[in-house]
Parts: structure tokens; C-alpha cells; sequence
């Protein structure tokens, strides 16, 4: 292959990988039937969506239109240039937590900018092919901290749920927060708890037995016009926010500094990381749910790309939505254009609808995130990790308690070095070395020749010792292995190894195999390799490990056959 080749070859499979799945979609023939599929689909996740990304925003800091101007501009690019069919974008609860810490310190601007940031990151991080890594969390850390994060934001909504009046600003911290709360219950608005209340038994009933119907979506009209025909003495959207704009501003930037955008990258690498680890994750589950396969490098770059048009509108962080995308899976959705209506309706909402808004009761919007919370908790894996092992549970409770009472990167980064450690111990249990005493007739090849040659051998009792390694020979293991083949006696004639069984070897199993062969061969023993694979000799060879140190046979007979040769 000539060079020309090769570089036309790697462009052909980058614009493979990059390939928007909305252009692969009218590619392969899009119809009048796919376009009312998409439709039906995308009115109905627009109907989930409404009310979601409002409660989002605000419980974020952020004003309920800014959560609609998320899910439109945000929905819009991920839909038309993302890697996966069926991918919701928008606000997710997921990001409350970080936006409102970064919005309490930093402002709002800070969040536009550091949102732009992490768009930029992810942008980076898809167009580099670094999407392959990011699934590399373990189970347990997504687990832990989503169920943190979601006691976190039940937390953030006691307040709206029972209607308190605080005498200063609520703190963030959990552990600052309930006292604060616990004395204000007094101020508690009879008015306010019983909408919650409401809202919650609308939509879990709904949920229970009217699936197909849109529950928070209803739970919140009624509410709605419970408060302006009644004239409930509650807060709502329009007393708090002065209601939502009828347009849309043209795009901004927002303020920057260099000061500013050191002080904010912290929160933006942040929202790149969490970003990608949902992104994927939502569309690993509908990849799950379809069959289908996700392009996670294209993914992540139009990730990247809504988040930096998103706060061009006022937009905050975009990220794919697990239940939106269910919900948009469910609804019978073709593809990418399914998103793209989702977007669309919502912004006929803001155009047609906004006035209608005025009367939403935060209490509402509250009782919906606390469903949401309950829906983050997924009490069936937690249940199974905690009986899988003390390693799940020690890395599940770790996360949960540190996203809750820490920082929620300080938890990802903590989870995910436990969950390293936990992976090393057990593939270094996993690697094993044994001497092996006689070999059975099964083992010995088929020649009439071969067999002849150490027929009745007993390797254990003769000149020649054979350990076969099994497993993953790398740094987890190398002491271990290392320390068995030191102790044989000096007065072997050779060492044969069979690697017949190690997918892979690291340099720290490497250098340790040197020093053993070196050792050994001092008192003349000679090592021999037998059965190596061609990724495990190119490790070997790489680290100096070539004749005469130790040599090299296909198999531990041809090895023996030349042994006794």
C-alpha cells in the first residue's frame, strides 16, 4: 500500500467516524412515513421536555426561559450533527449541582463562559478519538454519584416544594442547608405544599396507570390553572421571573476575561467531563434499546458544538438526556429528525404559547424535579452492588457520600481510582503461575515423531522445569510471578515458560522477566519462551528481552523436543 493509499484510507474512515448519523439517515432513503414517524416523536418528547427544562434552570440558578433556549439550540445542533439516531439534547438534572455552584460563584456570565469552555473541550475531545476512553468509568462511580446528585437536588427543592420563606440566601452545602430550611419550616405555604403534593401524585398516578399520557407535562397545566383561576397565594414563574420572553435575542457572547476564563476553567473541565460521561451513557442505552451503534467521537463533537451556540442565546449546559431519549425511542422515532421537531416545538412554545407560562407555580416545577430525583436513583443496581462485593460497595458508597457532602469531581475522580485499584487487585489475583508437573497425551502434538521424543517425560523430576503463566502478566502481577520462578533450584538444565495463555505483557512483567533470565542464566539455565503471541514478542523484544538472554518456540513441545535435543 502506498502512502497516497494510506492517507486517503485514514480520511475515508475519519469522515466515517465524523459522519453525522442525520446525514447517514437520508442516505439510506427518507420517507414521507419516517418524517411522520419523527414527527409524532418529536412532539412527544417536546411535551416531556417543556416543563423539564425549565425546572432544571431554575433549580440551577438560571431563569426557566435560558432552560428552554437550552433544549431548542442545544436539541437542534446535537440532533443534526450528533452520532447517534435517536439522541435528545438539552438540560439535565444531572448538571444542577455544578451550575448553581458555579453560578453562586462566578455569576451568571461565568456559566455562559465556562459553558462555552467545556464545549470546546468536548469538541477536542471528539475530534482527537478520545470518546473510547471516556467509557472507561466503572459502573459503580455512574451509579454513586447520579444517586448523589439526585439527593442533592431533592435537597435544592424542599424549599419550593413546602413554600419557605428564608431570611437570607439558601447555602449550598447539604449539611448547611438543612439546618437553614429546618428553621425556617415555620414559614411553610399551605398553598405551595399541597400543588407539590399534587404534582407528585399526578404524575406517579399518571405513570402507573396512563403511561402513554404526558404526566408532568398535565401534572403542571392543571397546576397552572389551578393557581390563576383559584389566585393562589404561591410564586410562580411570572411573580419570581416576570414570565418568559415571547423571542429570542440574537446571540451574544458573553463577558470575557482572561481572568475570568482561568478562574471558570475548573467548572468547565468539569461540565466537559460529566457532559461526555452523559452523553455516552444515554447513548449506550439506546443503543441498548434499538440495536443500533453510536459514532461516541462524533457525539461528543457535536456535544462540544451546542454547548459553545448554547450560551451564544443565553443556553446553558447541553448534554444528552437518558429519559428524554427513552422517550423519544419509545415514541416510534426514525432518526435525527425526531430531535430536530422536539427543538422546533419548543421554540413555537416560546413564540405562540410564553404568556401562558405566567402562571406556572414554582411548587409545580419542584414537584417534578423531586420525581425526576426519585427516577436518578436506581435502587435495583444499587441493591446488586452492595451484594456483588466489598469492592462495588466500598466504590458505590464512596462516590455517593463524596458527590453528597464534597464536590461531584472530587467524587468522579476518587470513584474512578478506586475502581482502578479494585481492577488491578482482581486481575492480579486473575494472573496466575504454576509449574507443571507431567504433561498429559492431550497435550503432546499429533507427529508420531513429537510424541516419541518425551513420551513418559516427567519435566518436574528432570533437568527441564515448565511454569505456564496464566493471565494478564503485568505490573499488578509481576511480583508474584517473579518470586515463584526466582525459587527454582540452580541445578535445572532449562526453564521453559508458557505464555500459550498471556493475552499481555507491560514492561514492568517485562523488566521483571529479565531480571529472572539474567539471574538464571548466570547459573546456566536457559529461558525459554514458549508460545508467545505476536503482540506479546513485540512487548518482550521491545523491552531487550532477545537472544541469548532468553529464546524463543512456538509451542512448549518444540520447546522440550530442542531441550532434550
Amino acid at each position: 500500500m502506498t502512502h497516497t493509499d494510506s492517507a486517503a484510507g485514514s480520511s475515508a474512515r475519519f469522515a466515517e467516524l465524523f459522519t453525522p448519523k442525520l446525514l447517514t439517515v437520508l442516505r439510506e432513503g427518507y420517507g414521507l412515513s419516517h418524517f411522520k414517524s419523527d414527527l409524532i416523536a418529536g412532539l412527544t418528547v417536546a411535551v416531556v421536555a417543556l416543563p423539564l427544562s425549565m425546572a432544571i434552570a431554575i433549580a440551577a440558578g438560571a431563569t426557566p426561559a435560558q432552560g428552554l433556549y437550552t433544549a431548542i439550540f442545544g436539541g437542534l445542533f446535537v440532533s443534526a450533527l450528533g452520532g447517534s439516531r435517536f439522541q435528545i439534547g438539552g438540560p439535565a438534572g444531572a448538571f444542577i449541582v455544578l451550575m448553581a455552584t458555579t453560578v453562586a460563584t462566578h455569576g451568571m456570565d461565568g456559566l455562559l463562559l465556562a459553558t462555552m469552555m467545556a464545549g470546546v473541550l468536548l469538541l477536542l475531545i471528539g475530534l482527537l478519538r478520545l470518546g473510547t476512553y471516556i467509557k472507561f468509568i466503572p459502573y459503580p462511580v455512574t451509579v454513586g454519584f447520579t444517586a448523589g446528585i439526585a439527593i442533592i437536588i431533592f435537597a435544592s427543592q424542599l424549599k419550593e416544594l413546602l413554600g419557605l420563606t428564608l431570611s437570607g440566601p439558601e447555602p449550598g452545602p447539604l449539611l448547611e442547608k438543612l439546618p437553614v430550611l429546618a428553621a425556617a419550616f415555620s414559614s411553610w405555604n399551605a398553598g405551595a405544599a399541597a400543588i407539590s403534593v399534587a404534582t407528585i401524585l399526578l404524575i406517579v398516578g399518571l405513570k402507573r396507570f396512563r403511561p402513554a399520557w404526558p404526566g408532568m407535562l398535565l401534572a403542571v397545566s392543571l397546576a397552572a390553572l389551578a393557581t390563576a383561576v383559584f389566585d393562589l397565594p404561591v410564586d410562580t414563574i411570572g411573580s419570581r421571573f416576570g414570565g418568559i420572553p415571547a423571542q429570542i435575542s440574537m446571540p451574544h457572547l458573553p463577558a470575557l476575561s482572561w481572568e475570568k476564563a482561568v478562574a471558570v476553567l475548573p467548572s468547565a473541565i468539569a461540565f466537559a467531563l460529566l457532559g461526555a460521561i452523559e452523553s455516552l451513557l444515554s447513548a449506550v442505552v439506546a443503543d441498548g434499546m434499538t440495536g443500533r451503534r453510536h459514532r461516541s467521537n462524533c457525539e461528543l463533537a457535536a456535544q462540544g458544538i451546542a454547548n459553545i451556540i448554547s450560551p451564544l442565546f443565553g443556553g446553558i449546559c447541553v448534554t444528552g438526556t437518558i429519559a428524554r431519549t427513552a422517550t423519544n425511542i419509545r415514541a416510534g422515532a426514525h432518526g435525527p429528525v425526531a430531535g430536530i421537531v422536539h427543538a422546533v416545538c419548543l421554540l413555537l412554545f416560546i413564540v405562540i404559547a410564553a404568556p401562558v407560562a405566567y402562571f406556572i407555580p414554582l411548587a409545580a416545577l419542584a414537584g417534578v424535579l423531586a420525581v425526576v430525583a426519585w427516577n436518578m436513583i436506581e435502587k435495583s443496581a444499587i441493591v446488586s452492588l452492595l451484594r456483588a462485593s466489598r469492592g462495588d460497595a466500598l466504590v458505590l458508597g464512596s462516590v455517593f457520600l463524596l458527590t453528597i457532602f464534597r464536590d461531584l469531581t472530587e467524587a468522579i475522580v476518587v470513584g474512578v481510582a478506586l475502581g482502578s485499584v479494585l481492577f488491578i487487585s482482581r486481575m492480579a489475583r486473575a494472573t496466575s503461575v504454576e509449574m507443571c508437573p507431567s504433561f498429559a497425551q492431550d497435550d503432546l502434538p499429533d507427529s508420531v515423531e513429537a510424541r516419541s521424543a518425551y513420551n513418559g517425560l516427567n519435566v518436574a523430576s528432570s533437568d527441564i522445569v515448565v511454569y505456564r503463566i496464566t493471565g494478564a502478566f503485568f505490573f499488578g502481577a509481576a511480583s508474584a510471578v517473579g518470586a515463584a520462578l526466582d525459587a527454582i533450584a540452580d541445578d535445572r538444565k532449562a526453564l521453559i515458560l508458557d505464555f500459550t495463555g498471556v493475552p499481555f505483557i507491560d514492561s514492568t512483567a517485562a523488566k521483571t522477566l529479565e531480571g529472572t533470565a539474567e539471574k538464571h542464566n548466570r547459573h546456566g539455565i536457559k529461558v525459554i519462551v514458549a508460545g508467545a503471541s505476536r503482540d506479546v514478542m513485540q512487548a518482550l523484544f521491545a523491552q531487550g528481552l532477545k537472544p541469548p538472554v532468553v529464546s524463543f518456540e512456538r509451542s512448549v513441545e518444540t520447546a522440550l523436543a530442542k531441550c532434550k535435543g
